[in-house]
């Protein structure tokens, strides 16, 4: 790819989130033409679905005619699975998130919950390419289901994978823990090394939680981070679109 580039996502997308998101998406439109990644849940944690509240639908719409990608982001994004049964899917499920709403599930599970995710896209006639699993956690179920489906991606902290191959494309992300103060300092030293670390990748993802938007220090440094990203001549995409063009790159020099 000739220009570096810059994917700002936004993870649990859901009605009950966009107070959270609504300045900083404000303070980004104000930046110019930015297009974001939406990562849509469809019924976060049970309550409020989508189905339930249209103006957030309209919401989302208007952000497709933006220019905007919506991607669909489990469906219920709470990990609703038997309770763990060994001590690695303890610590994985109970320690490291209460989220990993894929983790556990069966082929068959997994694609019941992905069918409704793609019907509720197709309802509202919302372009669907990209499947991120919350916490990014994926049974091999899952991996089973995704590779039956008309999806183009799905992703992991470090990489885009092409579907239904599962082949890797390299492009790493900044994401924070910013659920206490000693998180959100750990996690801005860390990405900051990141930062410097990958300043010739070509491409950095923002990888940006709800919870980032409750605090001051953890909701600038997105911010700031985005603003120095673009000044380095960085160009903002959606990951569909950086992964339709890398595709494209790749095939012409083969």
């Amino acid at each position: 790819m000739s220009m570096p580039s810059v994917l700002l996502v936004l993870h649990d997308v859901a009605p009950q989130t966009w107070a959270d998101y609504r300045p900083f998406v404000e303070a980004v439109d104000a930046l110019g033409n930015v297009p974001i990644t939406w990562l849509v849940v469809p019924d976060f944690h049970k309550h409020n679905a989508l189905d339930a509240h249209p103006g957030f639908r309209r919401l989302l719409t208007s952000r497709l005619a933006q220019g905007d990608e919506l991607a669909l982001h489990g469906y219920f994004h709470c990990d609703d699975s038997p309770a763990p049964a060994s001590p690695r899917d303890w610590f994985m499920r109970r320690i490291y998130t209460h989220e990993g709403e894929f983790y556990s599930l069966s082929q068959n599970a997994a694609l019941a919950r992905l069918h409704a995710g793609i019907e509720l896209f197709l309802r509202y006639n919302w372009p669907l390419e990209g499947f991120v699993a919350p916490a990014w956690l994926m049974s091999e179920g899952t991996r089973q289901a995704l590779r039956q489906l008309p999806l183009r991606y799905t992703s992991d902290p470090q990489h885009l994978y092409r579907l239904p191959d599962f082949t890797p494309v390299a492009a790493p992300g900044l994401v924070w823990s910013s659920r206490s103060a000693w998180r959100r300092g750990l996690s801005k030293m860390l990405s900051d090394q990141c930062e410097q670390r990958w300043q010739q990748a070509p491409v950095i993802r923002l990888g940006v939680h709800p919870v980032d938007m409750r605090h001051e220090f953890s909701r600038n440094y997105w911010l700031q981070t985005l603003k120095r990203l673009l000044a380095d001549g960085r160009v903002p995409m959606t990951k569909a679109n950086w992964l339709a063009a890398h595709t494209t790159l790749t095939r012409s020099a083969a």
